[in-house]
This record gives C-alpha cells, structure tokens and sequence, in this order.
C-alpha cells in the first residue's frame, strides 16, 4: 500500500524537469546557481546512467569533450568536464594524454559526478500525468516515488509554473523481430543491453549483428576482437546502401549550430521532414576511426592466409525471422539493390537497430486538448523548445530531444545540450541570463544576407604601458 510522498511546497514551484538524461543534467546544471529558480527535476531510475549496454571499452563519444553539459553555454561553470578532471587530480594526465573526443565510460562517469553533487534531483520518482489547473494557473504534476526495487512507495503531487520534459529515447525493434526478443532461447538482443549479455553472446557459435550505424561498427569491432581467428563465425549487415562514414568535416559539422537550428526551424514542414531523412549520414553514420579498426581487425587476421569468417553486407532488410526449435534463429533477408532473398541460419542476433523518441502522448494526456499539432500529428514546437499549447495555459512546456521534426538533426546532439538549455532558461527567467553567440556558423544556410548578422568587432582594451621607477 502506497503512502503519501513527502511534503512539497505550498506555492508552486517554478521549473519542474521530468527525467534525468544528459539533457535535463545539463539544464539543472545551468539552473543551479540561479537562486531565483525553484527548480526539481524527477527520474524514475534509481540512479544516473547513460546507455551502460553500450559502454564497450575503448569506445568514445562523438563529440569533443568541450560538449559536456555547460561548457558551450558557460564556460566557468563548476559542472564542466575539465572542473570534474580536477576535482578528481586528473587534469595533467588528461593533458598529456591528448584525447579531444574521451571514452564513453568517462562521460558516463563525469555525469554521474554532476548527478550526485546536484541537490534538486529526485531519482526513483516516477511521473505519472500532467495537467493543467485553469483555476491556479499553474500545472499539476503526479507521481510516484519507488524504493529500491522499483515498486511504489508513496504518490505525490507538486504544482509548477514551467515544465521541462527530457524523457529521452526507447530501443526500437523493428516489427519482424519483435517476436523474438521476448522469447526464450537463442539470445536476440537490443544493442541497448549489449555488455549485460556480452558473454552469452560471445559463447554463441555463429552471431548476427543487425544495423549497419556506429553501435553495430562498435559490437561488431568487439566480437571481432574475442572471437578465434579463422573461426569468428560472424555477419554483420545493414539496411543502409553502404558501412558509410560519418559527415565530419568542419563545414559538414555547421549543422550542428544554433545558427543551422534556427534555420531549419523556419523551414516549412514538408521540407523539414524531407530533409530529416535525406541527412542520416550526418548522424547516423559510423566514425571514421570505427570503420578504419575494423578493417585492420579483418586485414590482420589475413597475415598467414586465408579470410576471416566474417560476412559484411549493406543494403539487406530482415523481411521475417522465426526460431528454429529452441536453439537457433532463422532470417529472411532481402538485399534491396538487387531485389534478391535469402535466408540465413544464426545462433545469436545483436539488434543494433536505434532509438525512437520517447512518445510525449502518454504524459501528456491530460493536456491534449491544449496541444496544437502539425500536419502529422506531432506537437508544434516554437523556435525556443516550447509546445505550442492554446493561449489559455499561461504556462510552458520545453522539451530537450524530442525536437527533431522540428529543429533538425541537432535535436540529439550532445554539442547542442548546453546551449538549448540556456536558451529555456533565458526564456523562463526573461533576461540574458547567460549571455549566448548571435552567429555559430560561417555557412549561410539561406539567402538571406548574412552581412547583418555579423556582429559588430567588440573594441580591444588598451593597456597602459608600465613605466619603471
């Protein structure tokens, strides 16, 4: 039987956050010294992590470590990657070892750091329903507080004039093998919970990896690395027309700017949702460094003659796939340039297929009647991360990586997370409270003149000499 939770405030609250990923981390980060802001944020894990089933040693993130949680919108922040460095007496190790883009596992490691420093999160709070109370002018927000095991404890209730909902992204399956995840038997699993079934799928004569982006290049690359040479007894294939890099040039990299954000929002939405899918390979892609250890991975294990027992191919679809008794799966391929079937007999399956963001419906049932939607069905959204709701709530609702239909690739971007989360609270607190650039990008993304936004030289400070006596 459920209690009730502890006491909250009687009047409301200004800022409720609803999850803890590294965007909401990153917005009470910035939140933090703002001592007029009386801000929560609720997660119903019991603790912060950040993908633990892809954390495979050796793997980096795909962004610099200057896109941690505050840098790009303040750099004295005490929350910055170089400041966990030195809490911890490893700034000069750090130094000399040169690493521009850090490994995962330290990522995951320095948010943990933010995480627990952080007095305003509330782990193991389930949030439950959202609503809007037209009499108070405010929202109201249920929840459920869990013990250690996950199951209710107590239920609450909190009153907030803003929400900000960072619920973040689920593993997607595609439709042919769903049926198989949840089976017993062969393992079939979500690249999500690869380390947790890591050796299962090690001890399996002959696996499959599914997807053809930087998770299955990255579990390919470590099954290849432990499995015996001449017998690695793998295939790795993709729906993609090829293993392609990711688009990382510098220019390529522009459209991961505020400037590129505000542009593709004004965009209209036929054109958005075109664009959304033609850019996969500036997010989708692999890492360049990936694709190049795994080719010498497959070219070492040639030195004495012969080829490694490893099939790569690009552009297949599973059309279907079953079990065969209780030890094996079987997969109906179909290449999709050549239009041909085949079938392919596997013990092990790891699904590197991506996330999907999280559907907002459930939560905000309770609003429906006040969300505007497009074309498609999908919430507007305004150019500073806000549902576009009817003009009778008076009160708003940011969303962090929910935004892609509307803002553009950079919606997951972790160089981006800095710098929306200071966009919400200049917006929430109605001044410049941290001051951000007018211009990013040198790319005009459109024709308009780009001359008037160049912002004016700021006039250098004269020093006066120093004379002696």
């Amino acid at each position: 039987m459920t209690t009730p939770a502890r006491h909250e405030p009687t009047s409301p609250r200004d800022l409720v956050g609803i999850g803890i990923g590294p965007c909401n981390l990153s917005l009470a980060a910035l939140a933090h010294p703002l001592a007029e802001l009386d801000a929560v944020f609720y997660e119903q894990r019991p603790g912060f992590d950040w993908h633990p089933g892809l954390l495979i040693d050796g793997a980096t993130i795909q962004v610099p470590f200057l896109a941690d949680l505050v840098t790009l919108a303040d750099p004295t922040s005490p929350w910055s990657f170089l400041n966990y460095l030195r809490n911890r007496e490893r700034l000069f190790p750090f130094y000399f070892a040169e690493h521009f883009h850090i490994q995962r596992a330290e990522y995951d490691a320095y948010c943990r750091w933010v995480a627990q420093s952080l007095p305003g999160l509330r782990f193991g709070h389930q949030v439950d329903a959202v609503r809007w109370n037209p009499e108070r002018d405010v929202f109201e927000v249920d929840f459920t507080q869990l013990d250690a095991d996950g199951e209710a404890e107590a239920l609450g209730r909190t009153h907030t004039r803003n929400i900000v909902l960072g619920v973040g992204t689920v593993p997607h399956v595609p439709d042919p093998l769903k049926p198989l995840v949840d089976a017993p038997g062969v393992p079939v699993v979500h690249a999500a919970d690869y380390l947790a079934h890591r050796d299962t799928v090690l001890a399996a004569g002959h696996v499959t990896v599914v997807g053809s982006g930087q998770s299955g290049a990255e579990i390919f690359l470590d099954l290849l690395r432990h499995r015996p040479p001449g017998r690695e007894k793998l295939h790795w294939i993709g729906r993609s027309e090829a293993f392609a890099p990711m688009e990382y040039s510098k220019l390529g990299l522009e459209h991961f700017t505020p400037d590129y954000t505000r542009y593709f929002h004004a965009l209209a939405e036929p054109v958005r949702d075109r664009l959304v899918a033609a850019q996969w390979q500036l997010h989708k892609g692999i890492d360049a460094g990936t694709l190049a250890a795994i080719h010498d991975e497959l070219y070492r294990r040639t030195l004495d003659g012969g080829w490694p027992d490893t099939v790569l191919t690009p552009g297949v679809q599973v059309r279907t796939a079953g079990r065969i008794a209780t030890t094996k799966v079987e997969l109906h391929l179909e290449h999709l340039q050549q239009g041909s079937r085949s079938r392919l007999t596997t013990d092990a399956v790891v699904l590197a297929t991506g996330y999907r963001e999280r559907s907002l419906d459930r939560i905000l049932a309770g609003l429906d009647p006040y969300m505007r939607r497009d074309g498609s069905e999908r919430p507007r959204i305004d150019e500073e991360f806000r549902l576009v709701l009817d003009p009778s709530v008076t009160g708003s609702i940011h969303v962090q990586n929910a935004e892609l239909h509307t803002h553009g690739v950079g919606a997951p971007d972790l160089g981006l997370a800095a710098w929306r989360s200071a966009t919400i609270l200049n917006t929430l607190t109605g001044k410049e409270t941290y001051p951000l650039p007018t211009r990013t990008a040198f790319t005009s993304f459109g024709l308009d003149d780009a001359r008037a936004r160049v912002p004016q030289a700021r006039p250098v400070r004269q020093l006066t000499p120093l004379v002696d006596g």
